[in-house]
């Protein structure tokens, strides 16, 4: 096994406690990939993941730190607050639009931006509040829970509830009738414990919306280290349809379905890093309009078959989980 180098704000391999067991079910792990690096936003460090021989989860490590994780995110997530480029105005400007509602209707609905009110919502892990605007606008009340400051402040100045603290520590003033995880659950250091937490604050009978990748994709053994969803160090869990379907069911949620897409945007990333990432820099292609709108329509396009394939294969890119809180809980 490897010895990863790591950077000052992460976590040593042998200053983890849990490396040598499963987080989920105790069991032995084995080593799936190493060197590892973050494609993205080339944040320093090299990286291995490892997997359950029992259940099947995976893992990262060496593991960050909250306090490094929360560093990152506001430094690195959105190119460190990337605005006003022609990047982000072409995004906005298709994402509320009509083509963006057929497009999720075509290629999937990653974000559960067309699920419909009325209720309480809660957006985890909101961002700078673009999908709290298509939520409100499909009937719902909706607040955010966002850790990263500059990005909730955006999200106020359109005058969103975002509230800033941990989810352990977030005592809602009324429970909510649906939580939103889009690529949220992967990020946690303790998902088993978000799970808990999220089902305190929904109503009886609420509904968690999950989406994730999956570690079962067909397309990770493609791009191999350039797969964009192994997107260390962000990715702390790697989540099967198996691993995430036990999860829920252990922290007090019934009526499971889990299914899978594969987003062309997806596949247009991992084609970008696989042929422009460089270890310890910021992959500036993958913010190109032009480049991504054509691998986005070869991906959709020419690909296809295979997309559609893999996803009745049980090996989509994506996996798309909604359960409901179980009342009282058994766990």
């Amino acid at each position: 096994m490897e010895t990863a180098v790591v950077s000052p704000n992460v976590v040593k391999p042998s200053e983890a406690s849990r490396k040598s067991v499963c987080y989920l079910c105790g069991g032995a792990l084995e080593l799936v990939v190493s060197g590892l690096v973050d494609t993205r936003f080339g944040t320093p460090g090299s990286f291995e993941v490892q997997r359950c021989i029992r259940c099947g989860l995976e893992q990262t490590f060496p593991v960050p730190s909250l306090a490094a994780l929360k560093e990152l995110y506001e430094v690195e997530y959105n190119f460190g607050g990337e605005k006003d480029t022609l990047y982000t105005r072409l995004r906005e400007r298709f994402l509320f639009s009509r083509l963006y509602r057929l497009w999720t209707r075509i290629d999937g609905d990653i974000s559960f931006h067309q699920r419909r009110g009325p209720g309480r919502l809660l957006d985890i892990g909101c961002n700078e509040g673009r999908g709290l605007r298509l939520y409100a606008r499909n009937g719902f009340q909706v607040e955010g829970l966002e850790l990263n400051e500059t990005a909730a402040a955006v999200a106020r100045k359109a005058r969103f509830d975002v509230h800033t603290c941990l989810l352990d520590e977030f005592i809602p003033a009324a429970p909510y009738d649906v939580a939103v995880l889009s690529n949220v659950l992967e990020h946690s250091l303790e998902p088993r414990g978000m799970l808990l937490d999220v089902r305190r604050i929904l109503v009886s009978g609420g509904h968690i919306c999950i989406s994730c990748p999956n570690s079962l994709s067909w397309l990770r053994k493609v791009f191999g280290r350039s797969w964009i969803n192994w997107h260390v160090p962000f990715h702390i869990f790697h989540f099967s349809p198996n691993s995430l379907r036990q999860l829920l069911a252990e922290t007090g949620y019934a009526q499971i379905q889990v299914r899978q897409i594969t987003p062309a945007l997806w596949v247009a990333q991992s084609f970008i890093a696989r042929l422009f990432a460089k270890e310890g820099r910021k992959t500036r292609q993958l913010r190109s309009p032009i480049l991504t709108l054509l691998l986005l329509m070869f991906a959709r396009g020419v690909l296809f078959p295979a997309l559609w394939l893999g996803n009745r294969c049980s090996r989509g890119d994506c996996l798309l989980a909604v359960a409901t809180k179980r009342y009282p809980c058994t766990s």
